[in-house]
């Protein structure tokens, strides 16, 4: 089944637009917000932190929007105490954080960086001291670069030594962190860091992507093996997968549907929930490459029994097989390098869809939201969901100190709405994040994006809770969703 195959009502009449108020999301039902390490931490260089590919690239001209890097970012490294009583005052229930790997493991491999691992104790401290839930991500893209050196995703042996630095940080934190997530969006990871190129390692190798997904699948089965080895806490395990919830825009659209739904969703939900690749998938890319990455035992190690799917969602995508002639859309919503997130259907197409857009230029569809909760349910039933990461970028200002982000207001208002209508229909959903916590660094696009629910101001690091901050803190305390 295609994620985005059904049709949606006009999501702009009376009844259908998503901004009903007063629905009451029930007790246990934890609301929060995200953010991922090189985005926020700075101290790229302290502390005995190692370089990862993220500073690399950042550091590579051309690569960043004006040359912005993560060097110092919000400063959330030196402003923690800070930040996490800034988290009091919004009411956050729970906060999902990323672990640096080069912080903990400045190369990746060998000796272990105490410094790195006493920050994220302090951390995890200062959460449970405040009454927030810590929700740790062992890897949101920030791989050490002395492993990229040896191939990065693309060295079978990079999922082993992720499996141990899993194991240390298990060791260090797993007496008191409830809730472990593996992997972030190895979408990104493999196509976007190996396939077109606009991530970092900044590759262009269809094979490479490929050869990156498996070895990530791989790389979140031996972790929870790892994890499970060492934590004495009960907590859950998780992992978090972006999806693309597809919308077919003329001819050849159910194929083009079917393709980018293997490539996008189920080369991911299938080995990690099945315990198999998709048939289709791999026909598809056998122009590409033979699979023969994936080894005997493989599946059953990358099929582990997890607790909930992390499920990041932000927009839809409209796309049909190209004729061939016409000049080619490539709207995506990521950076037109010349490579190609696609490998085995360059020939599919991604139109433009309408709006209104957020300032990525991604299209805002509530109704996708509910229309992926219901399908990911359908799809994997007792496979409980958590939205891990939804939010929108918009251009905002301080006017008077204050930041009037109504556009961000009435975007996370539908979408709660969405997520309420997808647990009215049967859903287990259990928790909703708002990305993002902080302004950040918006990697390719530097600090030209804004999706904080706290404003940051670069050159003074100065806090401001935004408008949609004070908006998502009533309906934590409320437990209801207010106007």
């Amino acid at each position: 089944m295609s994620i985005g195959a059904q049709d949606i009502s006009d999501p702009t009449s009376a009844t259908t637009d998503y901004r009903e108020t007063g629905l009451e999301f029930p007790p246990g039902f934890v609301i929060g917000s995200a953010t991922a390490a090189y985005q926020i931490e700075g101290a790229a260089a302290e502390d005995g932190r190692g370089p990862s590919i993220w500073d690399t690239f950042s550091h590579t001209p051309g690569k960043v929007w004006a040359g912005d890097t993560g060097d110092v970012a919000d400063d959330h490294y030196h402003r923690l105490d800070h930040d996490l009583d800034l988290m009091v005052t919004l009411g956050l229930e729970a906060y999902r954080f990323s672990i640096s790997w080069s912080r903990v493991q400045p190369t990746g491999s060998g000796a272990v960086n105490a410094a790195g691992l006493e920050f994220y104790s302090r951390l995890v401290d200062g959460l449970l001291a405040r009454g927030i839930r810590p929700i740790a991500t062992l890897y949101h893209w920030d791989l050490p670069q002395a492993l990229e050196n040896k191939g990065g995703w693309t060295n079978r042996a990079t999922a082993y030594r992720f499996a141990e630095y899993a194991a240390i940080v298990g060791a260090a934190l797993g007496d008191r962190v409830p809730v472990w997530t593996t992997l972030n969006e190895p979408w990104c990871s493999a196509y976007l860091g190996y396939g077109s190129g606009a991530h970092a390692p900044g590759v262009q190798d269809p094979a490479a992507a490929l050869t990156a997904v498996h070895h990530l699948n791989l790389a979140h089965g031996l972790a929870l093996f790892a994890l499970r080895g060492v934590v004495t806490n009960s907590p859950e395990f998780s992992v978090t997968l972006n999806f693309h919830v597809l919308r077919g825009g003329g001819d050849g659209e159910q194929e083009a549907m079917r393709r980018i739904d293997a490539l996008a969703n189920r080369a991911f939900t299938w080995p990690i929930l099945r315990g198999e690749y998709p048939a289709d998938l791999q026909a598809d890319t056998a122009g590409v490459t033979d699979w023969s990455f994936v080894r005997p035992g493989d599946l059953d190690t990358i099929r582990q029994p997890i607790d909930f799917l992390g499920v990041n969602y932000y927009s839809t995508a409209t796309v049909r097989m190209w004729d061939g002639v016409s000049p080619r859309q490539h709207a995506d919503g990521h950076k037109n390098t010349g490579g190609s997130s696609w490998p085995g259907s360059t020939d599919v197409e991604f139109i433009v869809q309408p709006g209104p857009y957020t300032d990525m230029g991604w299209n805002i569809a509530p109704e996708g939201l509910e229309e992926l909760l219901v399908s990911l349910h359908e799809q994997f039933p007792g496979t409980p969901l958590v939205i891990t990461e939804n939010g929108a970028a918009f251009a905002d200002e301080v006017v008077d100190g204050e930041v009037h982000d109504v556009e961000r207001v009435d975007y996370l208002h539908r979408h709660f709405v969405a997520a309420h209508r997808a647990m009215a229909r049967g859903v287990d959903l259990r928790g909703y994040l708002v990305w993002s916590l902080l302004d950040n660094f918006e990697w390719a696009y530097g600090f030209s994006k804004r999706f904080g629910i706290v404003y940051v101001d670069y050159e003074t690091q100065e806090r401001i809770p935004k408008q949609s901050a004070r908006w998502l803190s009533r309906l934590i305390a409320g437990r209801r969703i207010p106007n």
